[in-house]
């Protein structure tokens, strides 16, 4: 992945924005990384994958409700912010 300084990104936005067509690009201030620019076809396909992922989700709760496959809420949320839980 290609790395500009916000000021670099700033100065070069046009190019910026044409090369963010075929690869992402990371901006970086004072050194840190602080956004990542990709194409608007990348951030509909991260959008449609993540919405999968969410509903693939939703389906094996469904089932393991249906099949008396519980955990408690907590553990349920641990194991979901750890990303543990498929």
């Amino acid at each position: 992945m290609r790395t500009l300084t916000a000021n670099e990104a700033k100065t070069h936005f046009g190019d910026m924005l044409l090369k963010a067509q075929r690869n992402p690009i990371q901006i970086n201030k004072n050194g840190k990384p602080v956004a990542v620019i990709i194409s608007a076809d990348e951030y509909r396909d991260i959008e449609a994958l993540k919405l999968q992922v969410l509903q693939s989700r939703a389906a094996q709760a469904r089932a393991d409700i249906a099949t008396g496959n519980l955990v408690d809420g907590d553990t349920f949320f641990d194991e979901l912010e750890a990303g543990q839980h498929d």
